[in-house]
C-alpha cells in the first residue's frame, strides 16, 4: 500500500518523488486548500473569533482526489513548507480531508536534498498547532481589519479601497518621507579642496585634502563670502604636514543571505522586484532540472530570518575553499554569525543545497534570472567562510596658517573575500610617501558650493530594511506587503524608487486620524511580537485577538461618527465658464476638480496623477444626422472610448457606437428559442449577438467566428489540459480549460498581416 506525500508544488513534489521512490506517491495542493469566504466577514466575534473556513471552488475536485488517495494510503506525509503558512497549510489540507491522527505525518526539511528529505522522513512528527494558531491569529487579525476599515474608505474616500494592518504601516512610512521631501528647504554650503605635492619632488605625487578645521576647530562654510575670505587665506600659507597615521583596518566577510538581505541584494545588484527574487528562489528551491541529473533543489528555504549554518555545509564549503583558492583564502576557524533576537533557530541562511553547484555548473540548465540569483546567493556563502579583506589606511592632516586640512589614503593590502564579493577599485587612493613636519607645495584650489539634500525616497532595498528594523512584517510578508501597496495605488514607483501618490496621502491621513494603534509602527510591530509568542506557545491566539480588538473596536465605532470626506483643496486653476478658483475634491470615484462656484457653477474636471486638469477634447463634428430629433452627431470620448452623441445633449441623450453595426450571417439573424431578431450589443467583453426580445428571451450569442487554434497551441504546457479562446474586456486569447486550478494563457497567434486572431 502506497504512502501518500502532499506538497505544495508540482516542482516540489516532482523533486521529492525522486529521492523517495515507488514506495511513495507525491501529490501537490497547489497551494492554499481553505481560506476565509471572499463574500462574508468569515469570523465569528462573539465566539473567541472563531473563523469560518471555506474549500475554494477550485481545489474541491482536488481534495475529493485526495481524499480518495488518502483512504488507500497506509500514511499520509504532510511535506508542506517548514515556516507558518507553511504549517497552516498542512493543517487545512489535514482538516479539509478529514485525516485521522494515527495516519497523519508532519515531515520538515530545510533544503530539497536525498539526506534531507530522507532524515524528515526518517523523523516525522505531529502538526505543530502553535505555528498553525500563530498564523491563524494573523490571518484573522489581517480580517478583522481590511473587512471593517475598508467600507468607510469606500464612503469617505474612494470606492474599492482597502486597508491593511501592516501594509497600511509600510505606505505611511512613504508617505512622511514624500512630506520630508517636500517640506525640505536645502541650505546652501561650501567645500575648499586643495590639491598638494612635495616640494622635494616638483610636479610628481600630487594629491588632493580637504579643509577641515580653522583656528583647532571644526569649520563650516556657509556663504560664498566667507570661503572666498579663507581661500585668499590658504593661497599664501605655508603647506606641511603635521601628522601620519598609518593603520590596518579589517573588512569583515558578509554573513550568508536571510530573506531580508536577498530581496535588498536583489534589488540592489540586480534590479529585482522583492517579489520577482522570491519567485526566483522559489523556483531553485524546488528543484530545476539539470539535464541527465534531473530536478535538483540547488538552495535552502528561502523565507528565513535566520543566520545559522548547518556544521556539514560549513564543513562543504571550507573543504571546497581549500580545494580551489590559494591557502590564505581559508581562515584557521570557521566563521559564525548571529541571528536577530527574534530569528528562528532551527531554520538556516539561504545558501547552496551542495557548494559543488558552482554557478559555472549550473549555468546551462538556469534561465538568465536563475543563474544571476544563484550567482549571487552562492557567491555570498562561499564568501561568509572566507578571511576578511584588509586594508591599509593612511590619515595625513597638513597645516597650513590658522587652517587645517586631511586626506586620507587607501590601498588593499589582501582581498580575503573581496575575491568574490566584490569591491570598488575607484574607491582606493594612494598618497606619495610622506614624513611628518614635511613642506608641501600648493598646485590648486578648488572651492565648490552645495546645497543639503532632503532625505531619499526609499526603494525596495531601503523600505525593507526599514521594515525589518522596525520590526514590522515577518521575512514572507515582504514582498507580499510591496506588491499590495503598489496594485491598490497607494504608491508608485519612478526610476527604481517609491513615491506616495495623492490617494495613499489621502488614506493615510484618515486612517492616522482615525486609527492611530493601527497605524503606529511600534503597535504594529508588538503586535508582531505577541504573534511570535503564539507560535511558542508563550500566549493563546485568542487572548492575542482580544487585546486587539477591544481599543480597534472603539476606535471603529468613533471614526464611524467622525470620518468626514476630504477637504476640498484650492488649486491654482480657474473655472473656463466663471473664472472663479477650482477645488480639488472627491467623489467615490476619486479626486476630481470642481468650481468654487458650485452649485451655481457646475464645472467639473478630471485631473491625472499629479493633480493637472484633464481637458476634455472638443466634440468633433460628423456628418451624420440624429434619428431620433434630426440635430447633428458629434463624436465625444467618454469612459470607456469613443461614441457618437446628440449635439442637442441634454435635451436629447441619443448616443450609439462610432462603428457601424456589422452585418449578421443569416444563420445567425433569429433567436432559435423564441424566433425573435437577434441585434448587435456591446459589453465590457466586448461586441456580441441578443434576442431583441430581451427580458422575456435572454439568449446571447459570440458574435466572432471561431478562431482556429494551431496544433502546437491546443494543449496547455503547463497542466496538459484542452486549451480554448476566450475573450476579456475587448482582448481575445487563449486560455487553459484547467482555469482557476490552472491559470496558464497566451496571446491569440498572428495572422499574416500581423493582427491577432480574430482581432
Amino acid at each position: 500500500m502506497p504512502k501518500l506525500v502532499i506538497v505544495e508544488s508540482p516542482a516540489k513534489a516532482k523533486t521529492i518523488n525522486k529521492y523517495l521512490g515507488k514506495d511513495f506517491r507525491v501529490k501537490a495542493s497547489m497551494g492554499h486548500v481553505r481560506d476565509l469566504p471572499k463574500t462574508k466577514f468569515g469570523v465569528d466575534i462573539e465566539k473567541d473569533f472563531a473563523p469560518t473556513y471555506v474549500v475554494g471552488a477550485d481545489r474541491k475536485k482536488l481534495i475529493a482526489e485526495l481524499r480518495k488517495l488518502a483512504k488507500s494510503a497506509s500514511e499520509v506525509y504532510l511535506a508542506t513548507d517548514l515556516d507558518r503558512e507553511g504549517e497552516a497549510i498542512a493543517w487545512h489540507l489535514a482538516e479539509a480531508m478529514s485525516l485521522p491522527a494515527e495516519k497523519t505525518r508532519r515531515v520538515v526539511f530545510n533544503e530539497i536534498t536525498k539526506t534531507a528529505i530522507r532524515e524528515a522522513f526518517e523523523h516525522p512528527s505531529a502538526l505543530n498547532l502553535n505555528k498553525v494558531n500563530a498564523q491563524q491569529a494573523r490571518r484573522v487579525l489581517d480580517r478583522i481589519v481590511g473587512y471593517q476599515i475598508s467600507p468607510l474608505l469606500w464612503k469617505r474616500v474612494k470606492r474599492g479601497l482597502s486597508a491593511g494592518r501592516v501594509q497600511s504601516v509600510a505606505v505611511r512610512l512613504i508617505v512622511e518621507r514624500e512630506r520630508e521631501i517636500e517640506n525640505f528647504k536645502p541650505e546652501e554650503y561650501w567645500e575648499i579642496e586643495a590639491e598638494l605635492e612635495p616640494q622635494r619632488t616638483p610636479g610628481q605625487g600630487r594629491f588632493k585634502a580637504a579643509l577641515v578645521k580653522r583656528d583647532g576647530e571644526e569649520i563650516s562654510l556657509s556663504t560664498e563670502a566667507l570661503t572666498q575670505q579663507i581661500v585668499e587665506e590658504l593661497r599664501s600659507a605655508a603647506y606641511s604636514v603635521s601628522k601620519i597615521v598609518v593603520k590596518e583596518r579589517a573588512l569583515p566577510p558578509p554573513p550568508p543571505f536571510n530573506t531580508s538581505t536577498l530581496q535588498q541584494q536583489g534589488s540592489t545588484q540586480l534590479h529585482f522586484s522583492a517579489r520577482r527574487t522570491m519567485m526566483v528562489a522559489q523556483r531553485l528551491y524546488e528543484g530545476v532540472e539539470l539535464g541527465p541529473e534531473g530536478s535538483v533543489g540547488l538552495i535552502t528555504y528561502m523565507r528565513t530570518d535566520s543566520l545559522r549554518v548547518s556544521d556539514q555545509a560549513v564543513a562543504d564549503c571550507r573543504r571546497f575553499i581549500g580545494e580551489h583558492f590559494p591557502p590564505p583564502y581559508l581562515p584557521a576557524q570557521p566563521n559564525v554569525f548571529r541571528s536577530g533576537k527574534d530569528a528562528q533557530g532551527a531554520h538556516e541562511a539561504v545558501r547552496p543545497t551542495s557548494v559543488d553547484y558552482t554557478p559555472e555548473r549550473v549555468k546551462p540548465w538556469l534561465d538568465r534570472d536563475q543563474f544571476r540569483l544563484y550567482e549571487m546567493i552562492w557567491n555570498r556563502f562561499v564568501a561568509s567562510q572566507m578571511p576578511p579583506g584588509r586594508m591599509k589606511v593612511t590619515d595625513v592632516e597638513i597645516g597650513a596658517g590658522r587652517c587645517g586640512l586631511e586626506a586620507q589614503g587607501r590601498e588593499l593590502l589582501f582581498d580575503g573575500h573581496l575575491k568574490l564579493t566584490g569591491f570598488d577599485r575607484d574607491s582606493l587612493t594612494v598618497l606619495p610617501p610622506l614624513t611628518a613636519q614635511e613642506p608641501l607645495a600648493l598646485v590648486a584650489l578648488t572651492p565648490t558650493r552645495h546645497e543639503t539634500k532632503p532625505p531619499p525616497r526609499y526603494s525596495e532595498a531601503t523600505l525593507v530594511k526599514t521594515l525589518e528594523k522596525l520590526g514590522i512584517g515577518r521575512p514572507s510578508t515582504y514582498a507580499p506587503i510591496i506588491t499590495t501597496i503598489q496594485t491598490r495605488g497607494y504608491v508608485k514607483v519612478l526610476k527604481r524608487v517609491f513615491s506616495a501618490t495623492e490617494l495613499g496621502k489621502v488614506v493615510t491621513d484618515q486612517l492616522v486620524q482615525h486609527f492611530g494603534d493601527i497605524m503606529d509602527v511600534k503597535f504594529t510591530s508588538h503586535m508582531e511580537d505577541r504573534l511570535d509568542e503564539v507560535e511558542e506557545a508563550k500566549t493563546d491566539w485568542v487572548t492575542v485577538l482580544r487585546e486587539f480588538y477591544g481599543p480597534f473596536s472603539e476606535d471603529l465605532k468613533k471614526a464611524g461618527d467622525l470620518m468626514k470626506r476630504p477637504e476640498p483643496e484650492q488649486t491654482e486653476y480657474k473655472c473656463d465658464k466663471c473664472g472663479k478658483p477650482l477645488l480639488k475634491r472627491w467623489s467615490v470615484r476619486g479626486p476630481f476638480l470642481g468650481c468654487s462656484g458650485y452649485p451655481e457653477c457646475r464645472v467639473t474636471m478630471a485631473i491625472d496623477a499629479e493633480g493637472k486638469p484633464q481637458a476634455r477634447p472638443e466634440p468633433e463634428a460628423t456628418d451624420q444626422k440624429c434619428d431620433k430629433c434630426g440635430a447633428p452627431m458629434v463624436i465625444r470620448v467618454g469612459r470607456h472610448g469613443r461614441f457618437l452623441a446628440c449635439s442637442a445633449y441634454p435635451k436629447c441623450k441619443n448616443a450609439k457606437s462610432v462603428e457601424p453595426p456589422p452585418e449578421i450571417p443569416d444563420n445567425l439573424k433569429s433567436c432559435e428559442k423564441c424566433g425573435a431578431p437577434m441585434a448587435v450589443r456591446s459589453g465590457r467583453n466586448g461586441r456580441f449577438l441578443a434576442c431583441t426580445a430581451y427580458p422575456k428571451c435572454r439568449n446571447t450569442k459570440n458574435f466572432d467566428a471561431p478562431v482556429a487554434i494551431p496544433e502546437e497551441l491546443k494543449t496547455c504546457d503547463k497542466c496538459g489540459k484542452p486549451m480554448t479562446v476566450k475573450r476579456f474586456r475587448g482582448r481575445t486569447f487563449l486560455g487553459c480549460t484547467g482555469y482557476p486550478t490552472c491559470k496558464n494563457s497566451k496571446a491569440m497567434p498572428r495572422t499574416e498581416s500581423g493582427s491577432a486572431e480574430p482581432g
